[in-house]
């Protein structure tokens, strides 16, 4: 692959690393986002979260012709996985999603007016006015606010418990994990925890604050989330059976 590129006046090619290739899996290509990393020392095949994408990483002096022998030495392990995925929920009228662990059914309103949980004979549905274009987006940011509001009184609680100051909370949508802490006091989540039943929330927010007390994974570290989050092994379980569903929630 390549292309040209005109330099006063003559034509010079430039090789140009592509981006991606294809994989047949199950007699469908599959499209298999390649990485070019100058600091990776070998073929690595993973998939990301939240896209379902698998990702070659190439290492430095990788050539294309050994990832596509690579990819295909481990087509049965990505076969696997991607059989394994949880099916995707898109974020549609009718749609049933996760929301603080309990199922909850979307039901697109025409009209204006804000997004809003409801009874309906006896079922909790999220009733989303607007336009249907809007849905998703009006959704998704239901479920940020929601968010947001919970892992605040929870941080709060946690940062209160252990005597810590935290600086500023964010949110985000990471593929790779739930949330991180820095040394200034910032902690950021992912939105996602929203979907989850509550005690997951809890135990995610009391982690994070425990990494203001030890930035690290030590013994202290987990003494200091268990002291707060007693059921922190609980939670821990329910995410390594259960984490990759969060992801599936608004994938196409």
């Amino acid at each position: 692959m390549g292309f040209f590129e005109r330099i006063t006046g003559s034509a010079t090619r430039v090789a140009a690393k592509p981006d991606h290739c294809h994989v047949e899996i199950d007699g469908e290509p599959v499209r298999v986002t390649l990485l070019w990393n100058e600091r990776a020392r070998r073929y690595t095949l993973r998939l990301r979260g939240s896209v379902r994408e698998p990702v070659v990483t190439i290492p430095a002096r990788g050539k294309l012709s050994e990832a596509r022998a690579f990819l295909d030495r481990n087509r049965g392990w990505l076969q696997a996985r991607l059989a394994a995925l949880p099916v995707a929920t898109p974020l549609a009228d009718g749609a049933s999603i996760p929301l603080r662990g309990t199922p909850v059914r979307i039901v697109h309103k025409q009209g204006r007016g804000v997004v809003s949980l409801q009874d309906s004979d006896g079922e909790t549905v999220l009733v989303v006015p607007g336009e249907i274009a809007h849905l998703p987006r009006r959704v998704t940011d239901f479920l940020k606010r929601e968010a947001r509001r919970d892992l605040e009184i929870a941080t709060a609680r946690h940062a209160a418990s252990l005597g810590v100051t935290v600086k500023a909370i964010r949110l985000g949508d990471p593929t790779s994990r739930w949330g991180s802490c820095s040394s200034s006091g910032t902690i950021a989540y992912s939105w996602r925890m929203i979907l989850a039943p509550p005690a997951v929330l809890d135990y995610l927010a009391a982690h994070e604050v425990a990494h203001l007390r030890e930035m690290n994974h030590s013994a202290r570290f987990w003494r200091h989330v268990k002291s707060i989050c007693p059921a922190m092994e609980e939670a821990k379980s329910w995410l390594t059976r259960h984490g990759a569903s969060l992801h599936a929630v608004g994938a196409e």
